[in-house]
C-alpha cells in the first residue's frame, strides 16, 4: 500500500442546519455536527470506526482516490502501519495464525497489531511488515 493514507472528504448542511461530513471512499465514514467545525472535529475518529469495520469484517480497505474535497483527513502514521499490515496480510493470503508464526509473537499480539485502538509499538508492526515482504517508509512535510 504505497499511496498516502489521506482521504478526502465532503461536508453538506441538511435542512435542519446540521453538516454532515461524509468520506467518498469510505461511504460508512460519516460524522455530523452543529457547524462545519464540529463535523470536522469528528472527522478522525469515525474515519478510524469505519476502517476498523473493514477489518473486522475482513474486507479489502478501500484507498483514497486523488479527488477534490472540502477537506483532508490524514491517518496518523501507526494507523497508516497497521492498515498496510492488515492489506499486506490481505494480499499475500497470509493469516493471523501464520503471521503469529513468521513473527514468532502469540495470536494475541498479532490481533493488537491490527487493532486501530491499541497503542501498539510501530517498531513491532514494522517487523510484521518485513515478514511479509514489506518496508515501512517515513516522510516528514512541512506544515501548511
Amino acid at each position: 500500500m504505497a499511496t498516502a493514507l489521506t482521504y478526502p472528504f465532503m461536508v453538506t448542511e441538511d435542512e435542519g442546519g446540521f453538516f454532515l461530513l461524509t468520506f467518498p471512499d469510505v461511504p460508512e465514514a460519516l460524522t455530523d455536527g452543529r457547524s462545519r467545525q464540529e463535523a470536522e472535529s469528528g472527522a478522525l475518529d469515525c474515519l478510524l470506526a469505519a476502517l476498523g469495520g473493514y477489518i473486522e469484517a475482513r474486507r479489502d480497505l478501500p484507498l483514497p482516490r486523488r479527488r477534490k474535497g472540502d477537506g483532508r483527513v490524514a491517518l496518523p502514521p501507526l494507523a497508516a502501519a497497521k492498515l498496510a499490515l492488515y492489506q499486506a496480510m490481505r494480499e499475500e493470503a497470509v493469516t493471523q495464525v501464520e503471521l503469529s508464526k513468521r513473527t514468532g509473537r502469540d495470536q494475541k499480539d498479532i490481533r493488537r497489531l491490527l487493532d486501530l485502538d491499541h497503542r501498539s509499538h510501530i517498531g513491532l508492526v514494522e517487523d510484521a511488515l518485513e515478514k511479509l515482504g514489506r518496508r515501512l517508509v517515513v516522510s516528514v512535510e512541512r506544515a501548511a
